[in-house]
């Protein structure tokens, strides 16, 4: 009888995690550890139910639950699995949300969507997820901004293709390497698990979202076919998705420090006779130029923090999804098994984006203040009147689309009883276009009696004196497109053995070979209409006032004339006394009129470029199991060896500039699992890991200054994330289809890329001396002095530990009815420390003379949690199920963290991320009859503020917006 690999980290590769209605649940005996499963018993045992250790009928979302409890009861090493309760129909609507279920994942939300997961305080890019067995990353477009690293956007799948999500929390040493925090593999479907002949499932639903009030259609079906011998099976599945959601709130793009015009009528720039102690200030110099007089009134405002780009707007979200999949399994024998699966993924996101804001960034020194308070405790400039202020309205509107492809084969043989193999092989592809990024803005460079109040910081009262719905205050002074495509692809050859040497004593090995490759380039269109004084730069036919000339009769631009359209704000959370609408440039008449698309592109140089990886390397692995004085327990223990070769590409002062290097590593990995009785299990575990380094940081592209000798680029020589993991964890599985357990997990991570300065010769860079500007004495002599490099260094480490509790039952003990209730309930707390290098608040409004120049800025150490890492997180299920009808309320809870992608901050502020957040779903079904199902379910429920914040002890406001609720209605059938 051919067994499936015994290892919990190849059971999805090899169609151990089928679908529900192809699983035994009671197939798991307790406590017998690596267990190995017969597909074909898997396959023939499939039923609309499975009895538990009573011979209770479990069906539904019990039934996943108890599935997924042996795919973490019957594994060596630490993992969680999500099953789905039957065939395209999985637990959740989207895969992220799904996973944040389990203990010590934690997810981070875009456009209202889960897109991305942090495994055990690591975030995403520490993450790998493989697809039928196969690596692969999935880049998406959507949200903020595009996905250029190694991260995977779950958001990218409609979650009906998949029948399971297993997670391995520990390493092995058989187990694909690249993850400092786990691997996910994510499983489309088996047909040889299906009963003999056809099955059809299909469902449609509605999708309604409060805040858009659109009402966009969510459809999925699934055709499958297995023959009566049970040698031959065929499944396809298709799911479309359409969507439109609204992101409403408010944004300040941080705070800054910087010196006004004047504060409170007292001047703070004069004109000036005389240089150093004969310095004599003269009379007021508004607007521009004169030199800074320090005054108690003007120091105070200048020192104290206010919002650079105060501004309220609505953020538009429109999806459609496609994705299908395929599959063919032929099972001529016992011995043999062959596998070919493929899935494609179509996503289509456009999202556009209306604002009104003041432009204080770098204009301050125009802008008059009156009526400044000061909060003394967070030094904010909280609220305040402002004359001569940069008013700003902006348009913008991005069409995206990521088209995913991926197909795979799987050769199971057993060559004897005894001796087994397993060849896998595939490629898959993501590219992630972006045709259409486009920016307009309106400005009005000298508006009066501009106010903001941030008393309430999430919900300020940011009110325009001036009309900004009356074209004549406007012109048209800036227009932007950034077109860029960004490809992913993979290929992978992998074989895996097994050899039985003796009972309960297996050695595995295996070679890998993997290619992966990086491509992504970008464009600019971008142009401010006007320069410092001349024609303008887009049409040459305005005559443009010089920089220097402030006031109504100034020409920065455009006639808004006939190139806007009203805009008006919805529900944001704003108060009383806030604007509410304005104009914006319309979209289609400012490109017409500037013949925007017709601009020859230039190209953005710091994102054009790539990173090729081809992995080499092999693995052998021990899995034994036995008893140690009468205590009966099952381990696996090994080494893996990858190596890889890197070439990093990128523009430097234009040119292009490739670095190769390559580097070896040696990954050994051991976890036990102890037996005490059948239903109490104890884990240990220990392994080397890695993670390869982020792709932005690997970039050779920047800057060289052959003059001052100065070198702005990333490093291609940067390490891979290494780190030693350790794993300790106790289950007890009390009852059928319950669980108790707790984990502590530790990682020390010996290092990290940070952003460093340091001084060097230019040999020590890597960089062609070809880069240096012909014309710069450095071309002469590129040692003549040490250079002063800015780039990335492997950092000083850090570490991480925590805990995971987590308790699931049904409540079957219960009388009546409530037994057909039950739970689900898990906590994770982290604490982690790293050291991190900041530039801290300015603390001189200004420095002596002659300059009298501002700051500058404090370097500053500090040390704090990893970034995208809450330190507690908590998640629960409240469900009801019967035989027709069932129902769930699930919560989850994540602390604050710092933001993955920026979480230094800047400006002086002191780390930038995220509040805590709560988010609540609630899903309710009913059988009409076995072959019908209708549905009603609800995301999001307490309608959420996403609170962005900037400095984590002043915790200013950056972002404060809401999403809506989402209601799905529809049915299901099968047959």
């Amino acid at each position: 009888m051919r067994r499936l690999l015994g290892a919990a980290s190849i059971l999805a590769m090899t169609g151990f995690a089928t679908p529900a209605w192809a699983q035994d649940a009671s197939a798991a005996a307790p406590g017998t550890g690596a267990q190995t499963l017969d597909s074909n018993d898997v396959g023939e045992q499939a039923a609309d139910a499975a009895p538990d250790e009573e011979g209770i009928v479990v069906t539904g979302f019990r039934r996943s639950l108890a599935e997924a409890l042996n795919v973490k009861r019957d594994s060596v090493s630490a993992v969680d699995a999500i099953v789905a309760e039957d065939i395209a129909k999985f637990p959740d609507q989207n895969l992220a949300e799904s996973l944040q279920r389990i203990p010590g994942i934690s997810i981070q939300r875009d456009g209202g969507e889960g897109r991305a997961i942090t495994v055990r305080g690591l975030s995403a890019q520490f993450t790998r997820v493989r697809v039928n067995g196969l690596e692969t990353v999935a880049t998406s477009t959507d949200g903020a901004s595009p996905n250029r690293d190694r991260q995977f956007d779950f958001n990218v799948f409609a979650s009906e293709l998949f029948n399971s999500i297993v997670v391995h929390k520990t390493a092995e040493a058989s187990l694909d390497e690249g993850s400092l925090g786990a691997v996910v593999d994510l499983n489309t479907g088996n047909p040889l698990g299906g009963k003999a002949g056809f099955t059809i499932v299909g469902s449609a639903q509605g999708s309604y979202n409060t805040l858009s009030k659109d009402l966009g259609p969510r459809l999925a079906g699934l055709l499958s076919w297995k023959n009566d011998a049970g040698t031959l099976g065929l499944a396809v599945s298709a799911a479309y998705q359409e969507n439109q959601t609204l992101e409403l709130g408010n944004n300040t793009v941080r705070w800054a420090q910087a010196r006004f015009d004047s504060v409170n009528g007292t001047p703070c720039f004069y004109n000036t006779t005389g240089t150093g102690a004969n310095l004599v200030y003269t009379t007021p110099r508004p607007n521009a130029g004169g030199t800074y007089r320090s005054s108690a009134a003007c120091d105070a405002a200048a020192l104290a923090f206010h919002p650079r780009i105060p501004r309220y707007g609505e953020v538009e979200h429109s999806r459609k999804r496609l994705g299908i999949t395929g599959s063919i399994q032929w099972e001529p024998s016992d011995a043999t098994k062959i596998s070919l699966d493929g899935l494609y993924s179509n996503f289509k996101a456009n999202r556009e984006e209306n604002w009104a804001e003041v432009l204080f960034r770098s204009n301050e020194r125009s802008i008059d203040v009156i009526n400044a308070v000061i909060d003394p405790e967070t030094n904010n400039l909280v609220s305040g009147t402002f004359n001569d202020a940069w008013v700003r309205t902006e348009h913008y509107f991005r069409k995206s689309q990521t088209e995913f492809w991926q197909f795979g084969g799987t050769w199971d043989q057993d060559i004897s009883d005894t001796f087994r193999f397993t060849l896998l092989g595939g490629m898959s592809q993501s590219t992630a276009s972006i045709p259409v990024e486009t920016t307009f803005v309106f400005d009005d460079r000298d508006a009066q009696g501009y106010s903001y109040d941030y008393t309430d910081s999430r919900s300020p009262v940011l009110s325009f004196g001036t009309s900004v719905t009356d074209p004549a205050n406007f012109q048209l002074a800036e227009i932007r497109d950034r077109p860029s495509d960004t490809v992913n692809k993979f290929r992978t050859l992998s074989l895996r053995t097994e050899w039985d040497v003796a009972d309960g004593f297996t050695v595995k090995t295996g070679a890998v070979y993997r290619r992966f490759t990086f491509d992504t380039e970008g464009f600019l269109r971008d142009t401010v209409v006007c320069g410092n004084g001349g024609v303008d730069r887009v049409l040459g036919t305005i005559n443009c006032s010089p920089s220097s000339a402030f006031g109504p009769s100034a020409i920065y631009g455009f006639p808004a004339a006939n190139l806007g359209e009203l805009f008006e704000l919805g529900k944001a959370g704003q108060p009383a006394g806030t604007t509410t609408q304005w104009l914006v440039p319309n979209l289609d008449a400012a490109a017409d009129f500037t013949k925007l698309y017709s601009r020859t592109p230039t190209i953005d140089a710091g994102n054009t470029r790539g990173v090729v990886e081809k992995v080499t390397g092999g693995y052998v692995q021990f899995d034994f199991k036995g008893d140690i004085a009468g205590l009966r327990y099952a381990a696996n223990a090994g080494v893996r060896y990858v190596h890889t070769d890197q070439v990093s590409r990128g523009l430097t002062s234009g040119t292009e500039v490739s670095i190769d290097r390559s580097y070896n590593d040696w990954l050994p990995a051991a976890n036990i699992a102890f037996f005490p009785t059948e239903n109490i299990i104890v884990r240990a575990a220990v392994s080397n890991v890695i993670t390869r380094p982020t792709l932005g940081q690997l970039t050779p592209g920047g800057a060289v200054d052959g003059f001052n000798y100065r070198i702005n680029f990333g490093n291609p020589f940067l390490d891979p994330f290494r780190a030693t993991a350790y794993d300790l964890a106790f289950e007890y599985y009390f009852a059928p289809q319950s669980i108790f357990s707790v984990a502590l997990f530790k990682k020390d991570i010996q290092s990290f890329p940070v952003a460093s300065t340091i001084t060097g010769t230019f040999a020590s860079t890597g960089l062609p001396t070809s880069v240096i500007p012909a014309s710069s004495p450095a071309a002469i002599n590129p040692e003549g002095q040490q250079w002063t490099i800015n780039t990335f260094i492997n950092g000083s480490g850090a570490k991480v530990k925590g805990m995971e509790v987590s308790l699931q039952a049904p409540f079957s003990f219960l009388p009546g009815v409530l037994k057909n209730f039950g739970g689900i309930v898990n906590a994770t707390f982290i604490d982690s420390s790293a050291t991190y290098g900041l530039s801290g608040p300015v603390t001189v409004a200004n420095v002596g003379a002659p300059s009298f120049a501002f700051g500058p800025n404090v370097p500053v150490t500090a040390s704090n949690a990893l970034s995208g890492l809450s330190k507690r997180a908590y998640n629960g299920t409240l469900y009801y199920e019967d035989s027709r009808f069932s129902a769930r309320v699930s919560a989850s809870y994540r602390s604050g963290f710092l933001d993955p992608s920026t979480p230094l901050s800047a400006t002086g502020n002191l780390f930038e991320g995220y509040n805590s957040s709560i988010n609540v779903d609630a899903s309710v079904r009913y059988k009409i009859t076995d072959q019908i199902e209708l549905s009603l379910e609800a995301i999001n429920l307490t309608d959420d503020y996403r609170d962005r914040f900037t400095d984590e002890d002043a915790n200013r406001n950056y972002e404060y917006n809401h999403f809506g609720r989402t209601i799905q209605f529809g049915a299901r059938f099968k047959m």
